[in-house]
């Protein structure tokens, strides 16, 4: 069926254009062609978005086609008129060029340096340069659940949520399974309390005050009831904690090793070439 509207679409539109000799690939149904360029079915198939109604498709296809058109009359118009062809042609030579060397660097650093820096080389980076790592908002570990406003059992709950023991988390755990909206356990990693309001009815004018005032937070509104652990904090300004800053770390260390590597790489092969006269200096006779 889609098949069908676009040759429908095409055959309208590959009127305007006069028959051509040239060949079209073996195997392939050719809609159209341009400046020696043929368009065939398949390329114009492939942009067509599955399960789309037979009004969208085809303005989809008449909009790929206008553009396919236009973009190899340009590219035709542009090679025949354009007067600095060799500096085109030199733009070309260096952009394949550098494409090259970064390809091959790529490779040689890929085989060459280490795909992560190791835990005491990450650690030593961070206590050399905790002074710059710092938060630029509160962070916090704990858990919010959310039940509905008529849920069963909510003095336990709030006793469970305010003891935060790994008996009360696994109560917590069963009873959200069946009575919660939501629930989100972040005990384990740092989390960022601006994320962790957008799910409380709270307005909070000083954020790093509350997280710091807080360890339990209970509220509710005509839907809902929300009850929230704060287990650990870190203020915005304060150090960020080792296991927030640690890929970053990670992403220093390795950049720095790639660039070192191709450095190094550089200054051998040059070094090399000197050594063994691969580089022929000519002595310039003085005039």
């Amino acid at each position: 069926m889609k098949t069908s509207r676009l040759l429908i679409l095409v055959l309208s539109t590959a009127v305007l254009w006069s028959c051509s000799q040239k060949t079209a690939e073996e195997g392939r149904v050719p809609l159209l062609e341009v400046e020696g360029r043929f368009l065939y079915l398949d390329q114009v198939q492939d942009i067509i978005p599955p399960n789309v109604n037979a009004k969208d498709s085809t303005e989809i296809a008449g909009n790929f086609i206008r553009k396919w058109i236009t973009d190899v009359l340009l590219y035709e118009n542009a090679k025949r008129n354009i007067t600095n062809k060799q500096e085109i042609d030199q733009l070309l030579e260096d952009y394949k060029k550098s494409l090259i060397i970064h390809q091959y660097q790529q490779k040689m650093i890929e085989q060459r340096v280490p795909k992560e820096p190791t835990e005491e080389d990450v650690r030593r980076f961070y206590d050399q340069y905790k002074d710059q790592l710092t938060l630029k908002e509160n962070v916090v570990k704990g858990l919010l659940l959310v039940t509905p406003a008529n849920a069963p059992q909510l003095a336990n709950v709030r006793s469970w949520v305010q003891s935060g023991n790994a008996n009360a988390l696994e109560k917590i755990e069963k009873y959200s399974i069946q009575n919660a909206i939501s629930y989100d356990y972040f005990g384990n990693e740092w989390t960022t309390f601006s994320e962790i309001l957008r799910k409380l009815p709270l307005q909070v004018q000083d954020a790093s005050a509350f997280v710091a005032g807080h360890r339990f937070y209970e509220s509710s509104d005509s839907l809902r009831h929300y009850f929230l652990r704060i287990e650990a904090y870190k203020t915005y300004g304060q150090t960020e904690p080792y296991e927030m800053a640690r890929p970053k770390i990670v992403n220093l260390i390795l950049n720095k090793l790639k660039a070192e590597f191709i450095t190094n790489f550089e200054d051998e092969l040059y070094n090399d070439a000197i050594e063994n006269e691969t580089v022929n200096f000519f002595e310039q006779k003085k005039k």
